[in-house]
């Protein structure tokens, strides 16, 4: 069992540690136990070529034309994504070394494949509903606006129908009239005109 002047020496060593003090130091310490890149923040590997995950990430961009910040994170994940996957498949090769096999190495670049394939394609089908709600919203607003166009279509129609139907009674109480004055030109003592009931005749018959 330690005793009391043992902890107290132990404290003071651990307060003297010789590790990294600067950033960048800290960061080479960080990346002391760091061999295949799968966890953590993502980075091209020295050996692999940065200019080729480059030309990826722009042919991704250039097929689905991100239009949304929300988008373009999408399209980076599947280019970072698609890019570990390659790498777990190359890193796949290094596990047969003539007759033998690292199992254990190889059972975990497996899982890594599979991980970022699923990360891709996961990444791939939230762009695609996104765009299927985003078209979808699209075609509800133009539906609306075709049904409101109609309603102010209908209405107009509606209203041109009554107008027409008051331009036709207007019509046929002025012909009315005209006949009424007519026949007032030609009556006689002996063959007074009643116009009254053949006014309103004329004008319900037009209605």
């Amino acid at each position: 069992m330690s005793t009391e002047a043992q902890i107290k020496a132990n404290r003071a060593n651990a307060q003297q540690s010789t590790g990294p003090k600067s950033e960048a130091g800290k960061t080479a310490s960080s990346r002391n136990n760091f061999r295949h890149g799968f966890t953590g923040a993502f980075c091209v590997l020295g050996w692999e070529s940065a200019d080729e995950f480059n030309q990826l990430s722009r042919d991704l961009a250039e097929e689905h034309k991100p239009a949304t910040p929300t988008e373009t994170l999408l399209v980076t994940q599947m280019a970072q994504a698609w890019w570990l996957r390659t790498r777990a498949l190359t890193l796949q090769n290094d596990c047969f070394t003539g007759s033998s096999v690292d199992e254990k190495q190889l059972a975990l670049y497996l899982r890594y494949q599979t991980t970022n394939e699923r990360a891709f394609h996961k990444a791939l089908n939230e762009i695609l509903r996104l765009r299927a709600e985003k078209r979808k919203a699209e075609i509800g607003f133009v539906s609306q606006q075709l049904k409101q166009s109609r309603a102010r279509q209908q209405a107009a129609a509606e209203a041109r129908k009554q107008e027409l139907h008051k331009w036709k009674v207007l019509r046929a109480e002025a012909e009315v009239d005209h006949r009424v004055l007519l026949n007032l030109n030609l009556q006689t003592p002996e063959h007074p005109v009643s116009v009254g009931p053949e006014r309103i005749i004329a004008a319900q018959k037009a209605a």
